[in-house]
């Protein structure tokens, strides 16, 4: 089994209000920083997105590559990759819980990477921390930036 990077934060929020961000693939060059562009392929019966295309500029690293999500309820949504042309693979998922009585959530993302160029396994496990830790603020920010819902 492959070794994953995990990390939390807790987000003054919904964790419906919180989905809807991360749902909200068209807005992630707003807020994401790397994401330059993301475009949705396909969608499943409820209009959630199956495939998304991302094409990243991340400094040294850009790619283009596609996803594939699986909503597994309106609290976790994973991919995985479906092409890239400089990852082997990307995995990963974000599981919302409600805390402080639903007002607020602890969003947990979990990620793996493989690049297709050799690369030391603390470094890839390094590499993962900073693109969870940058995604999390980003979502923070992101949903906090809007007036709480009723």
């Amino acid at each position: 089994m492959a070794e994953h990077t995990r990390s939390s934060i807790t987000i003054d929020a919904t964790p419906a209000d919180v989905m809807a961000v991360i749902a909200d693939f068209g807005r992630y060059p707003e807020w994401t920083g790397e994401v330059k562009e993301a475009e949705v392929l396909a969608t499943d019966a409820r209009g959630r997105a199956e495939q998304v295309r991302l094409l990243l500029d991340a400094g040294a690293i850009k790619d283009e590559h596609t996803l594939a999500y699986t909503w597994k309820s309106g609290e976790e949504v994973s991919w995985s990759l479906v092409k890239s042309r400089m990852l082997r693979a990307l995995d990963g998922s974000y599981r919302l819980a409600p805390v402080a009585g639903g007002k607020q959530t602890e969003v947990t993302y979990q990620l793996t990477v493989d690049v297709k160029i050799p690369m030391l396994g603390t470094i890839k496990r390094k590499a993962e921390k900073v693109i969870i830790d940058r995604a999390l603020d980003g979502l923070k920010k992101r949903v906090e930036s809007f007036p709480a819902q009723p």
